[in-house]
């Protein structure tokens, strides 16, 4: 069942640094900033311009339509999805990561620190990362990775046991969950970041499996959610956002059906609801009903 969260902040995200916001903001306000844009430069790719601005190459994509990823072309503008809805939490700290976003965030213990969040890769067709409740168990420097005998019959990889270095997927750092094959850790292919091309782990660019390295303590819990659709009151305004899911469909009755819960469905305009079903672009969207304005009178 798709669920609806109450908290949503825009913001736009520095050029080299992670999206950071104050966690009051995003435990319980409803503060909208701007989209940002940018111009490809160059011979850029799509997977080019998600490492710049750390975004997810997918969550690029489903924000440009259109846009051929691979080649752009110069002086093409694109829009940059730093615009979202963030969840709401009971606890802290807390790692929420919602699947079809393909982005973890992190809210820390105390409420003046900012909350981070990351675009991420997650499990390829056939191995989708489950979702549930976990925590972290361990902190792992440099990993070793025992490859599973599933993926040695593969044929993917010849050894069983890959060393730290290069060639090996769970980069530099790793945090173990309390479910013993998965864990939240780095990778040697960050082209693969926002999209579904790990065995069921989740995978951080290389820069932010260490910036969440060093905020999380052995005994954070993860929970994982699977939430395609997000919506949000913003002052008088009705927010909406959905995303591609991984797996199933939208379903434009169910999403009635949750704004009918949240008492927000008789101030929605449906043709907006309905396109933002179809376009999941993964951004949130007005879609306030523009009541007609009362006729002055005559003089």
């Amino acid at each position: 069942m798709l669920n609806l969260v109450t908290a949503i902040l825009i913001m736009e995200l520095p050029v080299t640094e992670s999206f950071a916001a104050p966690a009051d903001q995003v435990i319980s306000s409803s503060k909208i900033g701007s989209l940002r844009s940018y111009r490809v430069r160059g011979a850029e790719s799509l997977v080019e311009v998600a490492r710049r601005f750390d975004l997810g190459f997918n969550s690029l994509i489903a924000a440009n339509p259109g846009v051929d990823p691979w080649v752009p072309g110069s002086g093409t503008r694109v829009t940059l999805p730093t615009a979202r809805i963030l969840p709401t939490v009971q606890q802290r700290p807390v790692i929420l990561v919602n699947i079809p976003e393909f982005r973890l965030y992190y809210v820390p213990r105390s409420k003046r620190a900012p909350v981070r969040t990351f675009p991420l890769g997650i499990g390829e067709q056939g191995r989708t990362t489950p979702t549930g409740d976990y925590t972290v168990i361990e902190k792992i420097v440099h990993p070793v990775w025992h490859v599973p005998p599933s993926i040695q019959a593969e044929q993917r990889y010849r050894r069983a046991v890959v060393p730290p270095g290069p060639e090996n997927p769970l980069g530099s750092h790793a945090l173990r969950l309390s479910r013993n094959d998965l864990m939240i850790h780095g990778t040697n292919r960050p082209h693969g970041i926002g999209r579904r091309t790990s065995h069921g782990c989740l995978r951080l660019y290389p820069e932010d499996i260490v910036t969440l390295f060093k905020l999380v303590s052995r005994g954070t819990r993860v929970r994982i959610v699977d939430e395609p659709v997000k919506a949000s009151k913003a002052g008088n305004r009705i927010l909406l956002e959905a995303h591609p899911p991984v797996t199933g469909t939208i379903s434009v009755g169910e999403t009635l059906r949750l704004l009918a819960r949240k008492r927000l469905l008789t101030r929605v305009d449906f043709a907006k609801v309905v396109r933002v079903i179809e376009e999941r672009r993964g951004i949130p969207v007005d879609i306030t009903l523009t009541l007609p304005s009362a006729p002055g009178r005559g003089n």
